[in-house]
């Protein structure tokens, strides 16, 4: 990660940062320093900027991207304890297929499974139609947001599975990987969707199973 000053950034930016350190300092206090912090949060945003299509929530994105990557530093050095297995799902576009394992596995799971989700090239937007199907079975991503996949979540987390990112995909010794091949929803209608998030669904079940997780 390139070190970045803050003042090197538009002032809108500025803000941002300023207000989402502040957030994140009082959750990791004693774990990361604030410097440590700003420089997550100010990667994390311009890796969002990069490719959102709407700004209005690129703050909250970016508290949320750089706790969730945080935390993931934090579990890997063992200064942020935890004894559930991880799963980061991965595809293209974080828009589509990835969405609806990690959805799906946070719904069955019910807090046993930490989840993470990313993509090779990350989507301006989730993909509306896989909103809708996922919605159709009362899981709701509209909060959900396309990212890029970070070393620091790979390197923290017991399973990787792709699905059809192929040679962008992260490679780490010592992971359990599993590659799903999935038709990508994208440019799809809804009716078209519905069959992939159903199969998605039975994958992630034999997942759990594998995890020594029951879904709920």
């Amino acid at each position: 990660m390139e070190h970045r000053k803050l003042s090197d950034l538009p002032l809108d930016q500025q803000t941002v940062v300023r207000g989402a350190a502040t957030t994140l300092e009082r959750e990791f206090k004693g774990i990361f320093s604030r410097e440590t912090i700003e420089q997550f949060v100010i990667d994390s945003l311009e890796q969002l900027v990069a490719t959102a299509k709407v700004t209005s929530f690129l703050s909250i994105f970016a508290e949320r991207f750089a706790r969730e990557r945080l935390t993931a530093v934090g579990k890997t050095q063992g200064t942020i304890p935890s004894d559930l297995p991880s799963v980061l799902f991965l595809c293209v576009h974080n828009a589509g297929r990835s969405q609806m394992a990690a959805g799906w596995l946070r719904k069955l799971a019910a807090g046993k499974v930490d989840v993470y989700s990313g993509g090779s090239k990350p989507a301006s937007q989730i993909n509306p139609a896989v909103v809708e199907a996922m919605d159709e079975v009362g899981i709701d991503i509209r909060a959900e947001f396309p990212k890029p996949w970070t070393d620091e979540v790979v390197g923290a987390v017991d399973v990787v599975v792709t699905m059809g990112c192929g040679d962008a995909c992260p490679v780490l010794p010592g992971k359990r990987y599993e590659d799903w091949e999935l038709a990508d929803p994208a440019s799809r209608t809804v009716n078209e969707v519905r069959p992939i998030r159903d199969e998605i669904r039975a994958r992630v079940e034999r997942l759990m199973t594998s995890l020594n997780v029951s879904p709920v």
